[in-house]
């Protein structure tokens, strides 16, 4: 099997069912050089960095192009500085370049458009960017100002010069605004009112809306001359993390407290599927969904109430009956047939965002805004 870099490269460009024009930029882009000397490999919950230096040069450069995503970074842990094993959550990722080029395409981006990426990473998807637009319409935005130094030596290495900017992307970036785009590489709860401000009339927003139970919907966005915005999701079950803004706070150990019980009249598992869930993500929008081996369980992080279920029953407790929300979310989607996230959309300004299924008159939930 070859490990020449360029050979790598265009057997995952071929690998991956996208425009011509972006499997040319997958070819063309070493992604090598944006994964720096080591990434985290997940084991047993927990993540035990994988080196370059310990690993064989062939071996390494296979795991470097293969369609999947290495993480990084784990609760700001680099991965080059931990000294062995860790535990904790992601906090930043060389995200799978298959996924990537599906979101650029989704935001139907075309050469001399300007766009700001929110979130620069490593920089691969940026060099993916550039390399399909031109650098100089490309602006990157990075929360973290330790991974923009690391990503703008990448882009450096690599020979592409985009303007980069570190900061809070929800904020945008309005130094080098206006923009005719706007891609972001992380989830977010609700559209940041700074990106529909920094945009150009027609203008578009391409982002996944996500939320704590970690059910994601990839939408493009369309400004028209009114300030609204409006879109459909698409079919694909896919997840970028969430800004970390937007991510939910900490919380207390778990206990479990009975509160009311009743029979529950809609079957837990429909929360299995990447719509269902989606749905009681957007029923009960500030809850976190957790699994365990006996069923689910739903906890509101504002107030502390909590639903669980056991069996053939489900237990709520608190002010908020999470469960009954929940299930009034899946009996109005299963009236609508059920659709996949295809048949969601989603119309939104500044200030009120409503996620519909079918038509804007159909079911719908509004947003945390």
């Amino acid at each position: 099997m070859t490990t020449d870099p360029a050979a790598l490269r265009a057997a995952l460009a071929a690998s991956i069912p996208a425009e011509p024009e972006w499997r040319a930029a997958v070819a063309a882009v070493p992604r090598e050089r944006f994964l720096g000397d080591a990434v985290f490999s997940a084991t047993g919950g927990g993540w035990v960095p994988v080196r370059r230096v310990e690993t064989a040069e062939d071996e390494w450069l296979r795991m470097v192009h293969a369609d999947r995503t290495w993480v990084t970074q784990v609760d700001g842990v680099e991965a080059g500085d931990a000294r062995g094993p860790i535990t904790g959550s992601p906090t930043s990722s060389a995200t799978l370049p298959s996924l990537v080029v599906r979101t650029a395409q989704v935001a139907g981006l075309r050469p001399g458009q300007k766009v700001l990426e929110i979130g620069t990473g490593t920089g691969y998807s940026t060099a993916l960017l550039c390399h399909r637009l031109g650098a100089e319409n490309v602006v990157s935005i990075e929360y973290d100002a330790q991974i923009a130094a690391r990503a703008a030596g990448h882009l450096r290495d690599a020979g592409y010069e985009p303007s980069l900017a570190v900061g809070d992307g929800l904020n945008g970036c309005k130094e080098h605004a206006d923009y005719d785009a706007i891609v972001a590489t992380c989830s977010v709860r609700t559209v940041p009112p700074s990106w529909f401000w920094q945009l150009n009339e027609g203008g578009t927003i391409t982002t996944t809306i996500s939320g704590w139970a970690l059910a994601a919907g990839l939408i493009r966005l369309t400004l028209d001359d009114e300030g609204v915005a409006q879109g459909r999701f698409t079919a694909d079950a896919i997840s970028y993390m969430l800004a970390r803004p937007h991510e939910r706070p900490p919380s207390a150990v778990y206990f479990r407290q009975d509160g009311d019980t009743r029979p529950f009249h809609l079957d837990p598992g429909l929360l299995e599927s990447w719509a269902g869930r989606f749905v009681a993500q957007l029923s009960a929008p500030s809850a976190e969904l957790m699994e365990t081996g006996t069923g689910v369980v739903l906890r509101d992080v504002a107030t502390g109430s909590q639903a669980w279920t056991e069996g053939r029953v489900v237990h709520q407790h608190g002010p908020l009956r999470l469960w009954d929300q929940v299930e009034e979310g899946l009996h109005a989607w299963q009236r609508e047939g059920g659709p996949d996230l295809a048949g969601f959309g989603m119309t939104a300004t500044p200030w009120e965002q409503v996620v519909w299924i079918g038509s804007p008159d159909g079911p719908n939930w509004r947003l945390p805004v």
